[in-house]
């Protein structure tokens, strides 16, 4: 699958024959402000994407509210409603809260919304995302360790946990129990700044699939000996854009490849 979001600006039935084309069998959707479906209006703008999607042979696999927004009543009927599997978030860990408290916080947020989550059919997704966020495995375990996978889960992104150094066949080992949704993307370490300045700042830089720090190749390997069978998601996401279309069709290439060989 193909997350949308750097086609927020196209139309539905545009979105549709783009993801088509590439080659993609399903979609993450974004349902944000600003987006073909937002969550103000995601009871009657998701069904409309389900269907426009679909004349075009695609489905929607997962999607991608905010947190906030995943565990209302309305998110998560609209999402049962439509076919979704699950809904991905990354949840932020805010300067000046301990890390343990933010995690025991979050805990209680799930425990409120498991008996709706299980009513539904539907899973929450935790995703792993680099800074001020669960940027490495052994926390995301953690924090959806207490829960059921069908209900909270984790969504593995070996990309962001490269950025921190975190080791592949680490990773895999700690999260493996949990893990129901996989994204392949890549990125490396920029300086931001001039050699001159008096102190270096850094960003991620994202880039295709062949030229990251997760190594692809390792990753593919890994899930694939310990029987990985469910979706993988390439999140699309790429610091410059003005060749999306050839980076994504490449790194697609790239991915199916390395599970085909």
């Amino acid at each position: 699958t193909v997350f949308t979001k750097p086609w927020r600006d196209l139309s539905l039935p545009e979105l549709a024959e783009t993801v088509s084309s590439l080659g993609f069998w399903g979609v993450e959707l974004p349902i944000r402000p600003g987006f073909q479906v937002t969550p103000d209006a995601v009871g009657t703008l998701l069904p409309k994407a389900v269907r426009a999607l679909a004349d075009a042979g695609v489905v929607i696999d997962t999607v991608a509210p905010s947190f906030s927004e995943a565990l209302t009543d309305r998110m998560i009927e609209a999402c049962a409603a439509s076919g979704a599997r699950l809904m991905r978030v990354c949840v932020g860990m805010p300067r000046g809260v301990g890390y343990l408290e933010r995690i025991a916080d979050l805990q209680r947020q799930f425990e409120t919304a498991v008996p709706r989550l299980g009513a539904s059919g539907i899973s929450l997704g935790v995703q792993n995302h680099s800074q001020h966020d669960i940027s490495h495995t052994l926390g995301l375990r953690e924090l959806v360790r207490p829960f059921d996978p069908d209900q909270i889960c984790a969504v593995w992104d070996p990309a962001h946990t490269a950025l921190n150094g975190e080791i592949p066949e680490h990773a895999v080992d700690i999260i493996w129990p949990y893990i129901r949704l996989l994204n392949l993307k890549n990125a490396i370490w920029k300086q931001v700044n001039g050699p001159e300045a008096s102190v270096a700042r850094f960003a991620p830089y994202w880039t295709g699939g062949r030229f990251g720090l997760a190594p692809w190749p390792d990753v593919v390997q890994l899930v694939r000996q310990r029987g990985y069978d469910a979706p993988v998601c390439l999140p699309a996401e790429y610091t410059d854009e003005t060749d999306l279309i050839r980076l994504v069709g490449e790194d697609l290439a790239f991915a199916r490849s390395l599970f085909a060989s």
